[in-house]
């Protein structure tokens, strides 16, 4: 019978299973629990071991992590024998922080609780640096900050405040979630750091914006590894600071003679792009090449398209595209060179790659068609743009955004067919317009020289934004075209009286 009666206190402390004997786990009475034979012991505890590889074997190996973390939690809960399967437990939480439900880690870190507390163990469960490890990563998925400082002070409280794995962790927890002064605290104080430790803090110093904290910390740095060096390396690219990212990536393979990863190259090639070197893009593209990134990781490749592209080669990313196997072609390769022929204006090219795409059975998200849209808009090819976008919302019943919105208004604007962007503009959901789509459609209008509409789509602008001081003067433009300089001046004059602004031009020409 289980027996109901909590012991007066509950210890949450590390042992080590291989204190542990059978006798330690039965939800009968002692007056009533059998007495075994060493032998019998023996036995029955290689039994238990070979369920708990058996166990662990299907769970690694399932093509269905979900379901198959929930059943053999269903069996270990149903045969009350989850107190005997500690290595298991702890396999189970670590799948539980990565699935679709995270939250069911501390369904079953709280289960096995109850279960010791109604249990007549005179050990407590083994929670050791790994399932805290866990349930801190847990707290990160959730973004429950609270849930985290309860599991930390609970940590502290067992004695795991001086754990180097379990430290990185909570350390990772504060910094993702944006308590930067509660990480630095923690991570001042560790007694010990590894390189993980070092790295944590910098790229979720990096995440946040704080780049120059970031490299402080990458310079005291004992020793460096390819993550630290990508870490900062994405900080600068992401803080649009090419050069230094640049200047980084040089020294980390010509001075610190540390090889980059794949994931080097991928946070590096947005610098490239930023500065337009299409040298450096051929030279990392050969560096892929003998490395056998391009080889194995199509995402290298997709990047390597978008960065030619961006650098004005065309031709570089378009027979890098036509290099790479149709096999191995996902919908980020097509996207990026429909993206690219789109930025080129070559809009034909761009309709073509997305017609060769459908016919090897791709199907295109909301991106493929915001890119074959603005193709279309910068190549003139009105009918096949609302043909693209009939098909996206009928066909492949994607919600278009207001991105989509925009180029559609935009390309029926520079085919002068107003009345039709207007009616669009005014089909928008409320939930989703913006002032930028009636700006798009004021150019539009600008230049056309449709003053009617023009004032029309001021005055809607106007309700939703007064103090950019552009619109105004696009405005006094129209009416100045048409020779209506009166009305252009009373604009000038509200404008001034709203105190809008308009941001001076510059040039570096």
């Amino acid at each position: 019978m289980l027996k109901l009666t909590a012991p007066a206190r509950l210890y949450l402390t590390n042992t080590k299973a291989t204190k542990l004997k059978p006798e330690h786990f039965s939800f009968v009475s002692p007056q009533t629990r059998p007495q075994f034979t060493t032998q019998q012991q023996h036995n029955q505890q290689h039994l238990q071991q070979q369920k708990q590889k058996h166990l662990m074997h299907i769970l690694q190996n399932s093509q269905t992590p979900n379901n198959i973390t929930t059943q053999i939690h269903s069996h270990l809960l149903t045969t009350n024998s989850l107190l005997h399967h500690s290595q298991l437990f702890n396999t189970l939480l670590h799948f539980y922080s990565l699935a679709e439900s995270p939250q069911k880690a501390f369904l079953l870190y709280k289960q096995l609780q109850q279960i010791y507390t109604h249990s007549h163990s005179p050990l407590p469960p083994l929670f050791d640096s790994f399932t805290y490890s866990f349930l801190i990563r847990t707290c990160a998925t959730l973004s429950h900050p609270n849930l985290g400082t309860q599991l930390h002070a609970v940590i502290s409280k067992v004695g795991f405040q001086s754990h180097v794995y379990v430290n990185t962790a909570l350390v990772n927890m504060y910094v993702s979630l944006g308590f930067l002064k509660d990480s630095s605290k923690l991570f001042d104080e560790m007694p010990e750091r590894n390189l993980v430790s070092w790295n944590v803090m910098i790229t979720g110093l990096v995440k946040w914006g704080e780049l120059e904290f970031a490299r402080s910390l990458f310079e005291e740095m004992p020793c460096r590894n390819v993550v630290s060096w990508t870490g900062i390396i994405d900080g600068y690219t992401r803080m649009n600071r090419s050069n230094e990212a640049l200047a980084l990536f040089r020294k980390m393979v010509a001075c610190e003679y540390t090889e980059p990863s794949e994931i080097t190259i991928l946070a590096v090639l947005p610098a490239i792009w930023q500065n337009g070197d299409v040298k450096s893009c051929q030279l990392i593209h050969g560096y892929g090449e003998k490395r056998g990134f391009n080889a194995f990781d199509i995402r290298v490749l997709n990047c390597l398209i978008d960065t030619y592209a961006k650098c004005g080669c065309i031709f570089s990313a378009s027979k890098l595209f036509e290099d790479i196997s149709v096999e191995r072609k996902n919908l980020v390769s097509w996207t990026s060179i429909i993206s690219a022929f789109a930025m080129h204006g070559m809009g034909k090219e761009a309709v073509q790659n997305f017609e060769r795409m459908q016919k090897v059975g791709l199907k295109p998200n909301r991106v493929t068609f915001l890119s074959v849209l603005n193709a279309c808009s910068h190549g003139g090819l009105v009918e096949e743009g609302l043909n693209f976008f009939d098909k996206m919302v009928e066909e492949c019943e994607v919600l278009p955004d207001i991105k989509h919105y925009g180029c559609l208004i935009d390309m029926l604007g520079r085919a002068g067919r107003l009345e039709q962007a207007e009616k669009t503009a005014l089909g928008i959901p409320s939930e989703i317009t913006d002032v930028v789509v009636w700006r798009t459609l004021l150019g539009a209008c600008s230049f056309h020289g449709n003053v009617e509409m023009g004032e029309r789509v001021t005055r809607k602008i106007l309700e939703m934004e007064r103090g950019y001081g552009g619109d105004y003067v696009l405005m006094y433009n129209i009416l100045a075209g048409v020779g209506r300089f009166g009305d252009a001046e009373r604009l000038r004059r509200v404008m001034d009286e709203r105190n809008a602004f308009k941001v001076p031009g510059c040039s570096l020409v």
